[in-house]
């Protein structure tokens, strides 16, 4: 069930609208998430999974809706943050109907939200919401998309990971590094990919062995438990599943020196951006750093060009050293630092269409 005073949790975390959206004769049931609309149309992926309950789906909807507006205001994009949620096991659920009659409900809402997949949805999923709807990305190529954004996704890592480097020791070269990436489903295995070739020593763990055994016979990387993960000696730790991974409990037995991966709301509150700090961990902001996926899907919405979307994803680069030298420069942590120059683009863009002040929460507050 849903928790009481929605409506508080609402204003207090600045979103602008939260939809509920439910089909019988298909067992749909979903949530959309718009947090901003001040720089654009909200642009967000779908999540598929089975929550534990209704409250668990909206805390994710609306964490992770959030952190859509402050990554694309970060990436330079004149877009919005949103979200979605389905709410069920998709091993079981998904359907056509169920998908069409979801293409149906993001559709009534004429723009505001555009979607791609995302957890527990792909690129096939998203071609059916297209015969429903216009509001969607990450489409095959045979419709005009861009396919599959996870690519896009790890290079945009990649050249946060170079920026770390260079912060960090002086080099941006990833040469000899010990980099463990946690997690290698789509985008932590392309990841994986581009730091052996980059000469990394990489380590690998997923509560999946299958995909472990891909990546040690794909790439030659080395087999670690989940759990080995946060504790083994390393350069950096590379999160890229789902979140909440670095808290109160597990930051203390973190090995590595730096944290720099795809996961979306890695840590658990806003405060672990400071228990990182203290430790001398250096901590790179899970929506800068993951930024490549929303850069290449924003490309479709102007007519897909994929060499232009890769010079694009570049800029991650730029942006996270940017981060990293402001905190640095400031005293505040990574967080802090990276909510400060999205809050600033945001309230320039509010100020401008006479919207107001910008709708993100208190720097420091944004997890």
């Amino acid at each position: 069930m849903i928790g009481p005073g929605v409506f508080d949790r609402l204003e207090a975390g600045g979103h602008e609208q939260v939809v509920w959206g439910a089909d019988r004769a298909t067992g749909l049931r979903a949530i959309v998430a718009v947090h901003s609309t001040v720089l654009g149309p909200a642009l967000g992926g779908t999540r598929f999974r089975p929550y534990p309950d209704e409250e668990a789906a909206l805390v994710d909807v609306l964490r992770l809706s959030r952190a859509m507006t402050y990554k694309a205001a970060l990436a330079g994009l004149d877009l919005g943050g949103g979200k979605a949620v389905i709410l069920g096991d998709p091993r079981h659920l998904r359907s056509e109907g169920l998908l069409r009659a979801y293409g149906r409900f993001i559709d009534s809402l004429g723009g505001r939200y555009v979607t791609a997949e995302d957890v527990g949805t792909d690129q096939a999923d998203m071609d059916v919401l297209r015969r429903e709807t216009r509001h969607v990305t990450g489409v095959s190529e045979l419709l005009g998309g861009s396919g599959d954004p996870s690519p896009a996704t790890a290079l945009g890592v990649v050249h946060a990971l170079h920026a770390v480097a260079e912060h960090q020791w002086g080099s941006p070269s990833l040469e000899g590094r010990a980099v463990v990436v946690l997690g290698v489903g789509k985008v932590g295995s392309a990841l994986v990919g581009h730091l052996v070739a980059s000469g990394a020593k990489v380590s690998v763990a997923d509560i999946d062995p299958n995909r472990v055994q891909a990546m040690v016979s794909r790439h030659g990387a080395t087999a670690v438990g989940v759990e080995e993960a946060l504790t083994l000696d390393a350069d950096v730790l590379a999160p890229c599943a789902l979140g909440g991974i670095l808290n109160a409990t597990t930051i203390p037995w973190l090995g590595c020196r730096a944290v720099c991966g795809s996961a979306n709301n890695p840590l658990a509150e806003s405060a672990d951006a400071r228990r990182l700090a203290d430790r001398g961990i250096l901590y790179a902001p899970d929506y800068v750093v993951s930024a490549g996926g929303i850069i290449n899907l924003a490309e479709e919405l102007v007519g897909y060009d994929q060499a232009a979307a890769t010079a694009k994803l570049a800029a991650i680069r730029t942006t996270t050293a940017n981060v990293l030298a402001a905190a640095a420069a400031s005293g505040v942590t990574t967080l802090e630092a990276a909510d400060c120059l999205a809050e600033s683009r945001l309230r320039a863009a509010a100020e401008a269409t006479g919207g107001g002040a910008a709708r993100g929460s208190p720097v420091g507050e944004r997890g």
